[in-house]
């Protein structure tokens, strides 16, 4: 009983450095993300000033116009280009947080299993015949299966909608 309750509060522990390693991938993904935000809005803001300087220089109703088109298409260009690597840094956190994510899951689940079958053999729970072990092995492994397609279809569309800029 010993071993078993000490395999289980290793499994605890381990699903608790991976929950607190997928809240540290969140925090550095957020960071990412508010530092190309606050650089793309100083960087509008300085380009707004010089446009707004530059308009303040001519009188010539077609060079205002012009600069004023160049300027949004700067700044669209620019909103496009933070749009793009924002998606670039969600992409990443997103491999990395599904990477991380299902070596956690298929870890455990075997981790689990063989705990629980442990305790079964040792007589310490109910029932202790090998059918429901395997039930509960065969109920793990296709959750993992269905994890990691799960994985693959959300890294397909993740690599997809970063790729959305660059198919210009």
């Amino acid at each position: 009983m010993g071993q078993s309750a000490e395999q289980l509060s290793e499994l605890h522990r381990k699903n608790l450095e991976a929950a607190m390693r997928l809240v540290q991938l969140s925090m550095e993904n957020s960071k990412r993300i508010a530092e190309l935000q606050v650089e793309t809005a100083r960087a509008l803001f300085e380009d707004s000033m010089k446009s707004a300087s530059a308009l303040a220089g001519t009188t010539d109703p077609q060079a205002q116009f012009a600069a004023r088109a160049r300027f949004a298409q700067e700044s669209a260009q620019r909103v496009a280009e933070a749009m793009r690597r924002m998606g670039e840094i969600s992409s990443s956190a997103q491999l990395e947080f599904t990477r991380t994510l299902g070596e956690q899951m298929s870890g455990a689940s075997a981790e689990f299993v063989e705990a629980f079958q442990k305790m079964m053999a040792a007589g310490v729970l109910p029932g202790s015949a090998a059918g429901p072990a395997a039930g509960m092995q065969q109920a793990f492994e296709a959750g993992r299966k269905a994890f990691e397609e799960m994985t693959k279809a959300s890294a397909a569309a993740f690599a997809g909608i970063a790729n959305l800029g660059r198919d210009k």
